[in-house]
């Protein structure tokens, strides 16, 4: 890639992608198939995809069948039309969900490993249009176009840039500065995000069906253990494809003063889970304890997420636009 490209040749907009989770990558199939230039640009030396379930609902399916990616995604996913809720150790059923029918929105939600659906994404993008260790560190935008310096030094120009790169992104924290001292910043833009949430997710290894049969059901078995008034905790069992059971252990701050050290890593990267893991092995489940999960995943697709939860007002301005995380966190 060369230092600074100018497009000076009228044609479709060149548009610059920060970020290469999944909006990101996404957004570069659509403009893939629409025939607009784009590249996308990773912060990161490699692409480590982590996380575990995630769901897609009918409101968006509709996009991954015209974009073919539909039968694809199903493949390595299990629908969800129901489950149940239970409460703490005893296991006391407390409630029961029902998805709405088939019939009346044309999908089912389908469930799957997060690391998944980013493998597809990523296989649909030209590795070439792929930079990594591009980590922005300012842009410039004006009439002609927006120019993107990065911290090893170098520039890109391009027409549009578009900020997806997660909860704390470069882009917006860029763009609310300018902003800011122009006096177009909305007070509510400016204060900043608080952590409600912390996530401890995984996905097993295969286990076997004979110890845990609902891993042969074709629909996703979801149940999620709530805490009572001394447990701040809920933890979440989903079975997917590959004879896998997804799992996910939220504890909400504020309630319990947890929010200590080990809580200090960064989105998505497994450091310092071990000590959460052992300190909650013993909370049951319908398979057991949740130190039985934690045995049968490993160590390194174990991630600790932190949940904040803001909606920005400003999501564009000029040539530069949010999209995701960035914008709504």
């Amino acid at each position: 890639m060369n230092p600074t490209v100018n497009n000076t040749t009228k044609g479709p907009p060149r548009v610059l992608i920060a970020g290469g989770g999944l909006g990101g990558l996404f957004l570069g199939i659509l403009l893939e198939k629409a025939g607009i230039p784009y590249e996308i640009f990773e912060r990161s030396a490699e692409i480590k995809p982590l996380g575990a379930i995630m769901c897609l609902t009918p409101n968006i399916l509709p996009a991954f069948e015209q974009l073919g990616l539909y039968e694809e995604l199903v493949a390595f996913s299990k629908p969800l039309r129901g489950g149940g809720y239970l409460l703490t150790d005893k296991l006391e059923h407390i409630a029961t969900f029902e998805s709405m029918p088939l019939e009346l929105m044309g999908y089912d939600r389908q469930l799957f490993p997060r690391p998944e659906l980013h493998h597809m994404l990523l296989s649909k993008i030209p590795m070439k249009k792929l930079h990594m260790s591009k980590n922005v560190v300012s842009f410039e935008q004006d009439q002609d176009g927006v120019t993107v310096t990065f911290e090893d030094n170098t520039t890109i120009h391009g027409d549009i840039l578009v900020g997806s790169d997660g909860a704390h992104s470069a882009v917006r924290q860029h763009l609310y500065k300018d902003l800011k001292k122009e006096g177009l910043l909305p007070k509510s833009d400016d204060n900043r995000m608080k952590k409600g949430y912390i996530s401890l997710l995984g996905t097993t290894d295969a286990l076997d069906p004979a110890k845990y049969p609902d891993l042969l059901k074709e629909d996703c078995q979801s149940y999620g253990i709530v805490g009572d008034g001394s447990n701040p905790y809920t933890w979440v069992t989903f079975t997917v494809p590959g004879n896998r059971i997804c799992w996910n252990v939220v504890v909400q701050l504020g309630v319990s003063e947890v929010a200590d050290e080990q809580y200090s890593c960064t989105d998505w990267v497994p450091q310092h889970n071990q000590k959460m893991m052992d300190e909650i092995r013993h909370f049951m489940t319908s398979y057991g304890t949740m130190g039985d999960l934690f045995d049968a995943t490993p160590l390194e697709g174990v991630s600790k997420v932190f949940f904040e939860d803001q909606m920005f007002e400003t999501w564009n301005h000029g040539r530069t636009v949010l999209l995701g995380d960035a914008a709504h966190k």
